[in-house]
Parts: C-alpha cells; sequence; structure tokens
C-alpha cells in the first residue's frame, strides 16, 4: 500500500465524522476532524491535509464553501470533496453549471447525503490517483 494519505473531514453532525473516520482509516489514511468552520480554519493553519471532506451546511450556511476557498487559496492542488444533503431536501442543486459559479464553488466534487460508502471510497481513490484495493 502507498504512503497513508491525511484527509480532513469537517462536519458538525460527530456521527457522521466518525463514520467517515471509519472508513477512512480502514482505508489507511490518516484522519483529522472538525466540528466546525472556525476549528477547520485553526486546523488547516497547522495540518496540510491531502484530501478534504467539507459539509456544505455547518454554523454558517455556506461554511463548506468559504472553507473550500480557503482551503484552495493555502494550498491550490488539494482536492475538495463537498457533502450536503440539501438537494435531496430542498430540490436545490448547487453544483457548479458555469466557468462563473465554478469560480466560487471551487469543490473538485460535491456528493449527497447520505453518501453509499463506496461511492466516497471511490472518489477519494480517484482524486488521491490511488488503485483501488484488491
Amino acid at each position: 500500500m502507498s504512503e497513508a494519505k491525511t484527509v480532513l473531514i469537517v462536519d458538525d453532525d460527530i456521527d457522521i465524522l466518525e463514520q467517515y473516520a471509519l472508513l477512512l482509516k480502514a482505508e489507511g489514511h490518516k484522519v483529522v476532524q472538525a466540528g466546525s468552520l472556525a476549528e477547520a480554519e485553526e486546523t488547516i493553519l497547522t495540518v496540510r491535509p491531502d484530501l478534504a471532506i467539507l459539509d456544505l451546511m455547518m454554523d454558517e450556511k455556506d461554511a463548506g464553501f468559504v472553507l473550500c476557498n480557503q482551503l484552495k487559496r493555502l494550498y491550490a492542488d488539494l482536492p475538495v470533496i463537498i457533502v450536503s444533503n440539501v438537494t435531496p431536501v430542498t430540490g436545490l442543486d448547487f453544483r457548479p453549471r458555469n466557468p462563473e459559479e465554478q469560480s466560487w464553488v471551487r469543490a473538485d466534487v460535491m456528493l449527497n447525503k447520505p453518501i453509499v460508502a463506496e461511492r466516497l471510497r471511490s472518489e477519494i481513490r480517484r482524486l488521491l490517483g490511488q488503485a483501488a484495493a484488491s
């Protein structure tokens, strides 16, 4: 197996944090967790993740977008996955559809909650350039 990658998970739901952490650790990744935008902002000053998984709506309605933009300013090549239950609940789709929207929605992938574990694994492997484990 290749060197362990550090994955930052940010979500205000402790159950989600634990589920993602279990999945990622089983894949051999190091996990850093934050339960709020403020905690994540503090964390990224000392930890350089290889990938980030961010909840869209936390303490602020657009916290995931805000944090994604901060991460991309610090680490332009950092892959970011934003997860949300907004689309299944409201029907609103936040995926960027044109270059202007892409300029402020800088996530590499947007996934709807609940996330199927294999889909998340697949996206993480793809973004990290890793082959699937045998």
